[in-house]
């Protein structure tokens, strides 16, 4: 695991990657990535529209949010929301998407493709790989791989084409259902690949899945809902708590979850 920047604004924890688990935090904003940074997280993982499940957020989030953050960077490269099955001109955006993430210096990237039948478009895949390993960038993949047909072949296929890691909640809707599943993904990828789990993942699980899985790496987004500062709203218009309110990172869920890891890893 490469070391990152251990130093931390606001926050004075023994940084996680000296203990050899590393918190990654999914954020959809510049806030939440610097509050994620100072919370203890060894990596972000930038996205836009996180209630689609992800997408490439634009360059000038990327670009700042890599001049402001000192921990590792990985963009997420989705065109669009839905499904993993995507056209010539979809692909053409996500290349185009890591070129980008190379020039701006990002750390890696967090991407996915399959084909109809469910399988890894190992081809495809394969073609970004090649392109961010030309700017030494690390290669994630995402959750497509817990909608694939078969999880241990598209385990193989994943590492053939040389990715760092898999996202994964075992083929599940969160990692608890999927604890099981991820355990023996961890233990037949036999250190060939990084099985990080996410989806669900809460200071109240995280204890019990480091013991059922034995896993080095975990991923959350870790948000509370903020209430906005606006104090005009328009009351001829249907008012909703969510327009006057978003989400964003919880330091302080982040901050339990890096003491569950500490006491685990010192019991």
């Amino acid at each position: 695991m490469t070391p990152s920047c251990c130093y931390f604004t606001n926050f004075s924890y023994i940084c996680i990657l000296i203990l050899q688990i590393m918190i990654e935090v999914c954020v959809d904003s510049i806030q939440s990535a610097l509050t994620a940074q100072s919370s203890g997280a060894g990596r972000v993982e930038l996205c836009s529209g996180l209630t689609e499940g992800g997408v490439t957020p634009s360059s000038a989030l990327i670009r700042l949010a890599r001049k402001k953050l000192s921990i590792r960077l990985h963009v997420i490269i989705r065109p669009r929301g839905g499904d993993f099955l995507y056209d010539d001109d979809e692909f053409e955006i996500m290349k185009q998407d890591v070129v980008l993430c190379g020039e701006t210096g990002c750390d890696g990237v967090v991407t996915g493709i399959l084909r109809v039948d469910g399988s890894v478009d190992t081809e495809r895949c394969g073609q970004l790989v090649q392109i961010a390993r030309r700017y030494a960038m690390s290669v994630t993949f995402h959750r497509a791989f817990d909608r694939s047909n078969d999880l241990f072949r598209a385990l193989e296929d994943v590492i053939a084409i040389g990715c760092n890691r898999i996202l994964t909640s075992g083929g599940c809707n969160t990692v608890g259902e999927g604890a099981g599943v991820i355990r023996q993904l961890i233990e037949k990828a036999a250190g060939r690949i990084i099985i990080m789990p996410g989806s669900g993942i809460t200071s109240d699980n995280a204890e019990e899945l480091i013991k059922k899985t034995g896993l080095k790496e975990l991923h959350g987004t870790f948000r509370k809902r903020v209430a906005s500062g606006m104090q005009y709203k328009n009351i001829r218009l249907s008012v909703q708590d969510e327009e006057y309110s978003h989400l964003l990172t919880d330091a302080d869920a982040v901050k339990n979850v890096n003491h569950i890891l500490f006491n685990n890893l010192n019991a």
